[in-house]
């Protein structure tokens, strides 16, 4: 049972799919749905949070707020490029330091922050998670096309600090899973730009790709826990 679950984004695509296909399993006591704007919820099990992913004072207020122990927190926020300013570079000379300083500041530094603040929050008795979006662009060892370098590094990092906090939480939560998620390719703003070579059957809506995500989680241990895993299970090397 999930008796307390936090999803920061839950006012995009994967986030708000996540919240709303958790409020509809009954074995989930609480849902805290946090995002940078109020958002109603028909549920009476879901529970609105506002916090700016920049300001870490926000997340700390989120976490006092939330209070008891949490059995799953998952961070769906995310940025691949912002749609007034650079794309995503295809070579190194389009590189921009204030461009690649965002998307650090959004993809590896604002779960870093989250972590900060909600892995003390994990019960230390039973099985808990605490996931986060990364994609698969973000694994070193996959890399065969190059490119991308800001979004790629923002997202290895991610990886890298999913690896660290699955081996604190070891010593102190036994049963605890850490995991780093590649939802596929969703049919969302962030990925829109990009969808004209993806298959139509590998184009999910946020409803399948949280649905995809949730049945990942319920089936890892913690022996899993550090692990980069796509949709379908597989898990993917950093």
């Amino acid at each position: 049972m999930i008796r307390n679950a936090v999803v920061f984004g839950a006012s995009g695509g994967i986030g708000g799919a996540l919240v709303a296909q958790l409020a509809a399993d009954p074995s989930v006591a609480t849902i805290h749905a946090v995002s940078r704007r109020t958002v109603d919820h028909a549920s009476s099990k879901i529970k609105s949070l506002t916090f700016d992913l920049a300001d870490e004072s926000s997340i700390v207020l989120v976490a006092r707020s939330v209070g008891d122990a949490v059995d799953m927190v998952f961070v769906a926020t995310g940025m691949l490029h912002r749609d007034t300013g650079p794309a995503p570079e295809k070579a190194a000379r389009s590189i921009d330091p204030v461009a690649m300083a965002e998307l650090l500041a959004v993809n590896t530094i604002g779960p870093a922050l989250i972590a900060k603040h909600f892995l003390p929050l994990l019960p230390r008795d039973r099985r808990s998670v605490f996931a986060a979006l990364s994609a698969r662009v973000g694994s070193i060892a996959d890399n065969r096309l190059g490119g991308w370098h800001s979004y790629r590094a923002s997202k290895a990092a991610l990886n890298m600090l999913m690896v660290n906090f699955a081996v604190e939480l070891r010593r102190t939560h036994p049963q605890a899973i850490v995991a780093a998620l590649h939802p596929g390719t969703v049919d969302t703003a962030l990925s829109a730009p990009f969808q004209r070579s993806v298959p139509p059957e590998k184009l999910f809506t946020s409803t399948q790709s949280a649905g995809y995500l949730l049945r990942v989680l319920a089936q890892l241990t913690p022996e899993d826990s550090g692990g980069l895993f796509a949709w379908d299970g597989t898990r993917i090397p950093y």
